[in-house]
Order: structure tokens, then C-alpha cells, then sequence
């Protein structure tokens, strides 16, 4: 076997085990769509409505990925581009944000967990960028922080007051 052939059949096979993880995630959403109870609400469509339409197409396209895969492969498939290996130090801070996120966003409020999420992915992106060393700069902190404060709060104050969503707050008057 020539190494562009083995190269190929080696693609075949991860393009493949894409396609069976999209449809792995189909089944596990399909059976959990099935234990929610389909007592119709609004126009006879019940609660497992969406989450059936979504798993369905999960399934299909599933199967479709795996079928490309076995036949030739995906056609017109760009050349990869960036690094030919992946940014663990980006990787991390982008995880750790999200973490905190979901750890504190019921100890310091949606406002203010989202805002570290958003101080957190955006040094993780810039590192990813950069050469792996960032001094650190107090300018661009602030810049990110007001940033991810200047989206997080609107988006914070339209779920709460406009939806009547509850979402976490610092405080019980609505507003943090």
C-alpha cells in the first residue's frame, strides 16, 4: 500500500468515525426525547417535540457522514488548514472559563460568571494566536472584562425583565 493510499484509507476511517459519533449522539438524544412525557401543550405538539426533530436529523445526518465516508470520501474537502497540532494552552484557558462558568454562575451570578467565561476565552484565544508567552497586561484585562460585562448584562436584563426568564443573580433585585 502507498503511503497516499494509506493516507486515504486512514481519512475514510475518521470521516467514518465522525459520522457514527453524530449518529451515536442521535440515539442518546432519541431515547432521552422518548422518556420526556408527550402530553401535547400548544397546537397538540408536546414537550418532546423539538428534541425528537432534532435527534431524528442527528440519525440521518449520521448515517449520511458515514455514507460519505465509504463512498470515496468527503468530496471537495479543503486541505486542513493552521497548526498540524492542537493549542493545549488556549485549549485549557477556554476550558477553564467554562468551567468557572457553570461552577459559580449560581455562587456569583450570570453576570459576573459570564464575564470571567468571556475574560477566560478571550486570553485563551490570544494565546493561541501568539507564542505561547503573553505578558501580562492589565490594559487588556480591563478591556475584556468591561467587554464581557457590556455583553453579559444586557443579555442578563433582557432574560429577566423582558422574558420573565430566571437566570442567577447576584443579588434578588433583578438587576446583578
Amino acid at each position: 500500500m502507498t503511503e497516499d493510499s494509506s493516507t486515504r484509507t486512514n481519512s475514510k476511517t475518521l470521516q467514518s468515525l465522525v459520522g457514527l459519533g453524530v449518529f451515536g449522539i442521535g440515539v442518546v438524544m432519541a431515547v432521552g426525547a422518548y422518556s420526556i412525557p408527550s402530553d401535547a401543550g400548544y397546537s397538540g405538539v408536546g414537550p418532546n417535540f423539538l428534541p425528537s426533530v432534532v435527534s431524528l436529523v442527528l440519525l440521518i445526518s449520521g448515517l449520511w457522514v458515514v455514507w460519505e465516508a465509504r463512498t470515496g470520501g468527503f468530496r471537495q474537502m479543503d486541505e486542513p488548514s493552521g497548526s498540524t497540532r492542537g493549542d493545549w494552552p488556549g485549549f485549557a484557558w477556554l476550558s477553564v472559563g467554562l468551567l468557572a462558568n457553570a461552577a459559580l454562575i449560581t455562587t456569583i451570578g450570570f453576570i459576573l460568571s459570564c464575564t470571567l467565561c468571556f475574560v477566560c476565552a478571550a486570553h485563551g484565544m490570544r494565546l493561541s494566536q501568539s507564542q505561547h508567552k503573553l505578558p501580562f497586561d492589565a490594559l487588556r484585562l480591563l478591556k475584556d472584562t468591561l467587554i464581557g460585562l457590556a455583553i453579559s448584562a444586557p443579555v442578563y436584563w433582557m432574560f429577566t425583565k423582558l422574558l420573565a426568564i430566571g437566570l442567577p443573580g447576584l443579588t434578588t433585585t433583578g438587576w446583578l
